[in-house]
């Protein structure tokens, strides 16, 4: 049974596993470079910042969804709040992809 969580338990697996990018700026560049397999924007991130990345990601062809709040992603990885993460693993964002949709 999956729930509505899982995806964010699954974030500190990623995290641990070093393949998550947190943060504006550098999710951004992985998203320039190409380096990620899909992004997550927090649902009380700015609508400018909701702009901006869903534009980059759509231009650069990378998936990304809206979900959660900084809180609970933060919480999920063990830091304070975040705004955006990026996935660099592919196998992980496929994952995190088949709980969220």
């Amino acid at each position: 049974m999956t729930g509505k969580t899982d995806w964010l338990n699954l974030l500190g697996l990623i995290y641990r596993a070093g393949k998550l990018v947190t943060g504006e700026e550098l999710v951004v560049k992985a998203v320039q470079k190409q380096k990620l397999s899909l992004v997550i924007i927090s649902e009380d991130a700015s609508d400018n910042t909701k702009k901006k990345l869903s534009d980059k990601c759509s231009y650069y062809k990378i998936p990304f969804f809206i979900r959660g709040d900084r809180e609970a992603i933060g919480q999920a990885i063990g830091k304070a709040g975040r705004v955006v993460i990026g996935i660099e693993d592919p196998g992980f964002a496929n994952k995190i992809r088949s709980i969220i949709e």
